[in-house]
């Protein structure tokens, strides 16, 4: 699976361990920065990762912030992207089983790393039931 990675200088220690664990369990990794924790603007982030996925260069995300707030905001903003914040397992898991969530929000200040490893491991390989969860999805964009 291809897996685009991003967020702010919040999320930057993070995504760099997630990275690294993301291609451990077999995947490839797309970084959309930043490279530092030089202060940078997550909209700058979240809308190359949004158009990544809706391409299908990348066929899920990560974005990482603070909150997760302002980077999911940002993500939400596209047409087909289904970002969803999420800080735990079951969180994480009823994103993708429910939602047909196609990126994972994660709040760097909120979230440790065994967790948010947690967390990504089980969006990365939750399918989504459809089914009666199709017909709200269908819902959602205008």
């Amino acid at each position: 699976m291809k897996v685009a990675i991003g967020g702010d200088h919040a999320g930057y220690k993070l995504k760099e361990k997630l990275k690294d664990f993301i291609s451990e369990l077999g995947h490839d990794v797309k970084d959309f920065g930043p490279s530092s924790e030089e202060s940078c603007d997550y909209p700058d982030i979240a809308h190359p990762i949004a158009k990544s996925v809706k391409s299908g260069e990348n066929n899920l995300g990560i974005a990482i912030c603070g909150s997760a707030n302002g980077i999911n905001m940002t993500l939400n903003k596209h047409a087909g992207i289904r970002s969803a914040i999420a800080w735990n397992n079951e969180l994480a898991s009823l994103a993708r089983q429910h939602n047909d969530a196609n990126i994972l929000a994660l709040p760097a200040r909120f979230i440790d790393i065994d967790t948010a490893k947690e967390a990504v491991k089980t969006f990365l390989e939750t399918e989504f039931e459809g089914g009666r969860h199709q017909r709200r999805v269908d819902k959602i964009d205008l």
